[in-house]
């Protein structure tokens, strides 16, 4: 599984600590899309757009984006069809969510969702909590269970 990379000058410091946590603590082969230099006046969707169409015609293969929040960046890449891409930007991984049971956001994502993009929030991450989430995603695979497949080809007809 190859990983992609993309950020704006805001997630640039974080992504370039990222790469190589992925390169050589977890093992999988990367590829920076950008943003290859800090430059205040760049624009997110320029690097993101690239990554996420790399993740579209390689669909075994994941994307890690990052910027300020996050939520351009998805929205950039959930417009690339096949791409399903999740927002992290910290808090507790686990939570109780309505029901009480305890939930992770990044793993129901990959497990329930199949996410196959996660988007940092640089401004709210520190490199613990993102090298965190990050192995998380890469680690969880999708559950397969019948109710989400369904649900992802409906996605993928809309």
């Amino acid at each position: 599984m190859k990983i992609y990379f993309a950020s704006d000058h805001t997630g640039y410091e974080l992504k370039k600590t990222l790469l190589d946590y992925v390169r050589n603590e977890l093992g999988h082969e990367i590829e920076d899309c950008g943003a290859f230099s800090y430059d205040e006046a760049d624009d997110y969707p320029d690097f993101v757009k690239v990554a996420a169409q790399k993740v579209a015609e390689n669909q075994s293969d994941m994307a890690i984006v990052i910027g300020g929040t996050g939520e351009g960046e998805a929205m950039v890449a959930n417009r690339v069809k096949g791409v399903r891409a999740a927002v992290y930007y910290g808090g507790e991984e686990a939570r109780a969510d309505i029901a009480g049971n305890n939930l992770s956001i990044i793993e129901a994502a990959r497990s329930h969702n199949d996410a196959n993009t996660l988007s940092l929030g640089a401004r709210f991450l520190d490199e613990a909590f993102a090298k965190a989430a990050v192995k998380s995603f890469l680690e969880t695979p999708f559950s397969e269970e019948e109710r989400h497949t369904r649900r992802l080809r409906k996605i993928d007809t809309v």
